[in-house]
């Protein structure tokens, strides 16, 4: 090259910027911003750094940044790739083909220059030699691989894209999310047609969904639909992903195939998520692993640990574990509104999938090298009798790791009590997706002493807060589960018909519970003998549906005999006592009996006063059922203040949207209308009203029995 035209050459800025930068490109503009004003700052060389996790985006970003602002970098722009390249030749290399120099091998006494210091060389002679030069490295995995190769005149700014967080304090970082909902629609619509969303816009949103908004996902998704024919509808794409997982084509692209367009895209999603996992010491991806089986919600790391520790892994791995994870985008930090957890994550719903993927492969090693041990096992089972079958065959074949989560869970659900406050149902609110996942899928890593409790623990948390149509399925499937892992005469099969009755009784399916509140009963009878608590409570619950239909002979011998044997088994200092007081007391009430009543309510709330504190449901209920009485009685002025504190704790404890503070507000109302207070019983009466219709449906006799006292309210004004 003559000495003119390589003059000519270096005066014009250097480019090697190789991605063209997508035309459909949404959102990210606040990014954009925030970038242009941290490089553009004067004074000292900005270095700022774009992190997140694989196919989130970053070298789009960085590539449209470039592409947008190339005016402001009259020095030139030079894209360098800090993952897999040697980052001292690629600059040294860059020098010599986009601005023409020719880099010295010695120094002026014949010393042959490091790599290092021919680097410094092309910082220093930098072709223009004014104006300022934008160097991006893309991908960095290591700051401290590539420290020393970074330019430090003040006319150079660099860009990085990193998967890790806080590469440096003196770097300022752009954290890099997920598209919104709204740019996810956008993106997609960009890449398949306007015409082609608007026909399936409900199943688009749920494609989006599914791709966790996902830049790499919906580019790789959306490019492979607008190769395919007008009827490859979205639908058939979205089934085929769930079917396939991260497996399928459509987001597995070979990276042959990507490196023949023009996209950022040069990997498929796998292969993107493979370079975090490969960087993660086998400890962490272990407990990456243990991490797929979560639900994919909202998880608190003590709960990892908890699994982790009954894995006996080492804790200082663990903990190591989790800065891996963070640091590498492949677990996102959620703050916790409520206070209860500092420790709060969630993870991406690909990365879950990609860490599924992982989880498999691990147990199929596993699975090969138990082999021998399950083989021997075998041989055991076939000389031992048919009843220990089960158990063993689930020993063999369920992964500790499995057994660990469930067992994590199953811990969580014992401590949700039988009536939960608002305080109970808060501090156990997100484990209970996961709860939901060990009920759904993993009830083989369930013991059969603990199988009850996943739906157990589900079912109470529901019913806790009225929610009885969602209850309703976990219990119908503990009873389904329970007896086909145990049979059909086990005590576990009472309690899970008991439950289900129980149930059914709240959302008035009298007929329903019956049966199965007689079946629990004789099932109990038969393999725990009369004399035994769980008998007694199914004494009360059949007595306890005979009162709600109105049958009150029939009630009274059962509830009897319930008291009999709780105050014989239990002694007269019991919940389960004061309950029986109080439940005895309320039939005697309907029947008019109140003298007989009266004594019993007493004796039950102040027995739930001291056995529970003041502070419980039940308390609440002893209150409301005394004013009840009294109510009956005439005598008013006593009545109201039980009623009032009755609704004033349902509310503090169970929240205003609970069917007990329908029927709080219910038994204030009808107190006030049988004093002439009609212009105070009827706003209650409508508070109670909606709140039954919300919880408990129109047709439940509470509501039923709400819009009866309205009706009677109005004709009586």
């Amino acid at each position: 090259m003559q000495s003119s035209e390589r003059e000519r050459t270096k005066l014009t800025p250097p480019n090697n910027v190789v991605f063209q930068g997508s035309a459909n490109f949404v959102g990210r503009q606040h990014e954009l911003c925030l970038l242009q004003e941290l490089l553009q700052q004067p004074g000292a060389v900005a270095i700022s750094a774009v992190s997140g996790m694989g196919g989130v985006g970053k070298t789009e970003l960085a590539t449209q940044y470039a592409r947008q602002h190339q005016a402001d970098y009259p020095g030139g722009i030079c894209w360098l790739n800090a993952r897999e390249s040697n980052l001292a030749a690629e600059i040294v290399q860059f020098a010599q083909l986009y601005m023409n120099l020719e880099v010295p091998q010695q120094d002026l006494r014949g010393r042959q220059l490091s790599l290092t210091e021919q680097v410094h060389w092309c910082w220093q002679h930098w072709q223009p030699t004014e104006g300022l030069a934008l160097v991006v490295l893309d991908d960095i995995i290591d700051l401290g691989s590539c420290r020393e190769f970074l330019p430090t005149a003040h006319r150079f700014r660099v860009l990085m894209t990193t998967r890790l967080r806080n590469l440096d304090t003196n770097i300022e970082e752009i954290s890099l999310d997920v598209l919104s909902p709204e740019e996810a629609l956008q993106l997609l619509t960009k890449l398949v047609g306007e015409r082609r969303v608007q026909k399936e816009e409900e199943t688009a949103k749920l494609l989006c969904e599914w791709l966790g908004y996902l830049p790499l996902g919906l580019e790789l998704v959306g490019r492979y639909l607008a190769k395919k024919p007008p009827h490859w509808t979205l639908a058939k794409m979205l089934q085929r992903l769930k079917q396939q997982r991260l497996q399928d084509e459509a987001i597995n692209r070979h990276q042959k195939q990507l490196q023949q367009t023009l996209s950022t895209a040069q990997l498929g999603v796998l292969a993107a998520f493979e370079l975090s996992w490969d960087e993660l010491d086998p400890t962490t991806q272990r407990v990456g692993e243990l991490l797929s089986l979560f639900a994919p919600d909202i998880f608190a790391w003590e709960w990892v640990e908890s699994a982790t520790s009954r894995l006996n892994w080492d804790a200082s791995e663990v903990e190591t574990a989790v800065g891996q994870l963070y640091e590498r985008h492949l677990i996102q930090w959620v703050e916790d509104k409520s206070g209860d957890f500092d420790d709060s994550y969630k993870i991406h719903p690909l990365i879950r999938e990609f860490l599924k993927l992982k989880r498999a492969a691990s147990e199929q090693v596993d699975e090969l090298k138990q082999d021998l041990r399950t083989n021997n096992i075998t041989t055991v089972i076939a000389s031992e009798g048919k009843q220990s079958q089960p158990a063993l065959f689930r020993s063999a074949c369920v992964s500790p790791m499995k057994r660990a989560f469930a067992e994590t869970f199953i811990a969580i659900a014992k401590t949700i009590p039988y009536s939960p406050t608002r305080r109970d149902i808060e501090s156990v609110k997100d484990a209970i997706p996961h709860l939901a996942e060990v009920a759904q899928n993993l009830t083989d890593a369930v013991s059969d002493e603990n199988l009850p409790w996943a739906f157990t623990g589900l079912s109470r948390f529901y019913e806790g807060q009225g929610l009885y149509a969602i209850a309703q399925p976990w219990l119908e499937q503990c009873v389904s589960v329970v007896q086909s892992r145990l049979g059909e005469e086990h005590p576990d099969v009472a309690t899970s018909y008991n439950n289900l009755a129980s149930l059914y009784k709240s959302q008035g399916r009298y007929t329903e519970a019956e049966p199965l509140y007689k079946k629990a009963l004789e099932l109990r009878q038969r393999l725990l003998g009369d004399e035994h608590p769980s008998v007694a409570t199914s004494y009360n619950n059949l007595a306890s549906l005979y009162k709600s239909q109105g049958r009150y002979t029939e009630a009274e011998p059962f509830y009897k005999k319930a008291l009999e044997l709780r105050q014989r088994l239990l002694g007269d200092e019991h919940p389960d006592v004061a309950s029986s007081y109080n439940n005895l007391a309320y039939l005697y009430k309907s029947q008019g009996r109140y003298s007989e009543a009266e004594p019993l309510y007493k004796k039950a709330s102040e027995l739930f006063q001291r056995l529970l504190g003041e502070e419980h449901p039940d308390v609440a209920t002893s209150y409301n059922n005394l004013a009840g009485l009294y109510e009956s009685q005439g005598r008013y002025t006593e009545a109201e203040p039980l009623c009032k504190k009755a609704l004033e704790l349902q509310q503090r404890l169970l929240g205003e949207e609970h069917p007990d503070v329908a029927t709080s507000y219910n038994n204030l109302a009808l107190l006030y209308e049988s004093q002439g207070r009609f212009t105070e019983a009827e706003p209650l009466l409508l508070k109670a009203l909606e709140i039954a219709e919300h919880s408990l449906e129109e047709n439940h006799p509470h509501t039923i029995s709400i819009r009866k006292s309205l009706k009677s309210l109005h004709d009586n004004r």
